[in-house]
């Protein structure tokens, strides 16, 4: 178990993301529609964002609601939000593409290419991983395409019943790419998915959509609070 663990919450808003931040929160990963899983937030809000949080800020880029496999129109558009996110000044990227033969699987081409254009910026793949037929395969399909991190719940809905699955990907990894939980993550199981993978990033939303930015700022520091006492007892 690492001595500190970073924090990434999900956010919506500009007042989420200045909450996230008061409360404690070590990245932001910003959306819109999140009741839709997240998509490409506007220009608009990846600059109110940038100006205002000064805390790193990972962008998603889904062009979409709806599965994760792209038309080479959709792979261009992706393209194209990534360069705005590098122009507005964000701190990294977050995508997922799949593709489908027999079964699902990582997108290695198309992925690997807006990696490459992504550059400098690091890329999170998101949990359109957790779809994917063989995990194992998706962990290195993934590691080949120069992501450094798989948000995931450990092809499970929720990351609580996919320790054994996140434990089993966070030994396999064996620090070539960072595994960082999430999907229903809150203070009550934090602790116990972190004992029980040793994952030293953990991601959360904390119920945003739902939740003013003033109580939301409450739940981060509460959450935050929770992990530095975990990272205490096990570091």
């Amino acid at each position: 178990m690492p001595s500190t663990v970073l924090i990434e919450i999900c956010v919506e808003t500009v007042a989420h993301a200045i909450a996230a931040q008061h409360g404690g929160a070590d990245r932001i990963e910003l959306c819109s529609d999140l009741s839709s899983g997240g998509i490409t937030p506007s220009v608009a809000l990846m600059r109110a964002a940038r100006e205002q949080v000064q805390i790193p800020i990972y962008g998603m880029i889904r062009p979409r609601a709806g599965n994760f496999i792209y038309s080479d129109a959709e792979s261009e558009t992706m393209k194209h939000e990534i360069q705005v996110a590098k122009e507005i000044g964000l701190d990294g990227v977050v995508l997922g593409l799949l593709d489908q033969t027999n079964a699902m699987h990582v997108d290695r081409e198309r992925t690997s290419a807006l990696v490459q254009h992504a550059h400098p910026l690091p890329v999170t793949f998101h949990r359109a991983f957790d779809l994917c037929a063989d995990l194992d395969d998706a962990l290195e399909a993934v590691i080949a395409t120069g992501a450094i991190r798989i948000l995931t719940s450990g092809g499970k809905s929720q990351a609580a019943d996919g320790l054994t699955n996140l434990e089993h990907l966070v030994t396999i990894a064996a620090g070539r790419i960072g595994i960082m939980p999430g999907g229903g993550v809150r203070v009550e199981n934090a602790q116990t998915i972190l004992r029980r993978t040793g994952a030293r990033e953990i991601h959360s939303s904390l119920d945003t959509s739902r939740t003013s930015p003033a109580l939301f700022e409450v739940k981060v520091r509460e959450f935050k609070v929770a992990i530095e006492k975990l990272s205490r007892t096990l570091g």
